[in-house]
């Protein structure tokens, strides 16, 4: 079983993008500048808006983090984006989900600039993503994808079955396996709610993407000997016998499933790294397209 480091992978590609932006300033070019919209005090979005604050601070980018109350007006939030979308100091910005329900979400997300959506959810960056044109890839699936490169875990011709189909993950996750590329050349099933056989089909899967929100979800049953896993969760479980009453726990019994696996990602430190330097890495080319 190898395991997929995305701690060290991440580390990694941190190093190889902070070397562009040396060279970039060699060059007399300015550094790549993301912008962060928080709205309210959750404290898990917090927790991940810093976390991209201090991966920028890492390779040498500049950020700004645009903080407002939980009360503010869908109109404003509204305004605030126009205001990013013509700032030309910014080369890319996102919005920290989720936004608080008075607000559409769909409508703001619609109102970033495509050139500037280096989260990779305006429809336009999805379908240029689907025709398989250059775009900015969702940041996690695009994670996924440079972790299964970097190990040259085999692809090409296998079963893939996604569990969950939201747009931020699992949707762009069988879109972007089943192209013709590598990464890709996969024969994908993506399963959901209402998937009646769904431990049938992961045993049959030589790939499974396991993103659906439920802790310890995917147990060693419903994997096949030698399957690569690819554990996108991440959940807070009361744990009394840790410090902060919690554990974290992805969608997959590591204990159970990991020993038939021939690759597996951890949870803390698989996708969750690479999902923050895939931003990065939107970013850098955010930068790359305006010089």
């Amino acid at each position: 079983m190898i395991l997929l480091d995305g701690l060290a992978t991440s580390k990694q590609i941190k190093q190889e993008i902070a070397a562009e932006v040396r060279q970039l300033q060699a060059q007399g070019h300015r550094v790549p500048h993301l912008a962060a919209v928080l709205i309210g005090e959750n404290g898990a979005s917090l927790t991940y808006v810093n976390a991209k604050v201090k991966a920028c601070e890492e390779v040498g980018f500049q950020s700004t983090l645009v903080q407002r109350s939980a009360d503010i007006s869908e109109v404003d939030l509204l305004k605030l984006v126009d205001e990013l979308n013509n700032n030309p100091d910014i080369d890319g910005y996102i919005i920290q989900l989720p936004l608080p329900k008075h607000i559409n979400e769909h409508r703001v997300l619609l109102a970033i600039h495509p050139e500037k959506d280096v989260d990779g959810f305006h429809p336009e960056n999805v379908g240029r993503m689907a025709l398989g044109l250059p775009c900015y890839l969702p940041a996690t699936p695009a994670g996924i994808l440079e972790l299964l490169k970097r190990y040259q875990v085999p692809t090409a011709g296998k079963h893939c079955v996604v569990i969950g189909r939201s747009h931020i993950v699992g949707l762009p996750m069988s879109i972007l396996l089943q192209r013709n590329a590598n990464p890709g050349n996969c024969t994908v099933t993506i399963t959901h709610s209402k998937t009646t056989n769904l431990p049938e089909l992961c045993r049959e899967a030589d790939i499974i993407v396991a993103a659906l929100g439920k802790p310890e979800f995917l147990t060693a049953d419903m994997v096949k000997e030698g399957a690569a896993v690819i554990d996108v969760g991440i959940t807070r479980v009361p744990d009394s016998s840790k410090k902060s009453g919690f554990r974290l726990a992805g969608d997959v019994d590591f204990a159970g499933v990991s020993p038939k696996c021939s690759f597996i990602t951890p949870v803390p430190g698989g996708v969750g790294p690479m999902t923050i330097v895939s931003l990065l890495m939107n970013t850098l080319e955010a930068c790359k397209r305006r010089i």
